[in-house]
């Protein structure tokens, strides 16, 4: 068990799932978020609000820590201001907040939409270059080179999950093939802080999905082994879709609506307008 895990994004979707598994990994699990309280406060938890584009909040939460597990941004397109506050500037503040307090190792929340305008018939396997489809995907792209650069440079380990579509189940065609489950992602983010080393490792956050169109092969080492399938939806999700257009970048691209949402503008807001009304 380790001493002291940091947190944050807290009080978002993904962070939420979380805070329970990490909790019974550690002996005390600190969280944050810029909400001002969390509800369901754990034993061995104790939280922070804090502004994670502010160093000089960022690196007392981090005093004594072995692992940082960083879900802390704007989770959505955003103008470029946001992002550059929330998801460039609060990912230096994280790793170099690691650094100064020795932190062993960061494990962070990328995005599929780091890649997402590679065409989805390419299946990515890690060494594609970066090919962002948003602002929010270049912050993505921004955070793993310095997770690189601090390995190389500084010695703190990182592992960057390319989350794609994490779901309590898939939505929709594309994530028959793109699904996380809430499982899985706990799953991953174990195996992330328990893997025995790591250097600077990109791994792909997929269920065991038929259809995945992406390879984790090179990730093998941490012993990420998803359980659920997309597949299991996919009778029921796939007869009901609209028929792909192969000359539509949001069909054709990994990053899916993100490839057509305009720079700035919330991608999620753009898919909601598009729901069927209830």
């Amino acid at each position: 068990m380790l001493k002291k895990i940091v947190l944050t994004g807290a009080a978002g979707n993904l962070g939420s799932v979380l805070r329970k598994p990490l909790a019974e990994m550690c002996e005390t699990l600190v969280t944050t978020d810029i909400a001002d309280t969390l509800t369901g406060i754990l034993p061995n938890e104790t939280y922070t609000k804090a502004d994670l584009g502010q160093l000089d909040q960022v690196e007392p939460l981090l005093q004594g820590a072995d692992m940082v597990v960083h879900f802390g941004a704007i989770g959505d397109e955003a103008p470029w201001d946001q992002i550059l506050h929330s998801n460039i500037v609060g990912a230096y503040t994280i790793w170099e907040a690691a650094y100064r307090q020795g932190v062993r190792r960061v494990v962070y929340a990328s995005s599929i939409h780091a890649v997402g305008m590679h065409a989805k018939s390419d299946c990515l396997d890690g060494l594609e270059r970066h090919r962002p489809d948003t602002y929010y995907g270049l912050s993505k792209c921004f955070a793993e080179d310095l997770a690189s650069l601090y390995w190389d440079k500084r010695g703190v380990e990182s592992v960057c999950m390319r989350i794609y579509s994490c779901q309590p189940e898939p939505a929709n065609a594309r994530a028959v093939g793109s699904w996380l489950s809430y499982d899985d992602l706990t799953r991953m983010v174990r195996s992330a802080i328990t893997s025995p080393t790591t250097g600077f490792t990109i791994v792909w956050g997929v269920s065991n999905n038929d259809r995945a169109p992406v390879s984790n092969a090179r990730a093998s080492f941490l012993g990420y082994r998803p359980q659920d399938n997309g597949e299991d939806y996919a009778g029921a999700i796939l007869p009901k879709a609209d028929p792909m257009d192969p000359q539509n970048p949001e069909d054709m691209c990994h990053g899916g609506p993100f490839a057509v949402v305009p720079l700035g503008e919330s991608g999620v807001e753009m898919i909601k307008a598009r729901s069927p009304k209830p």
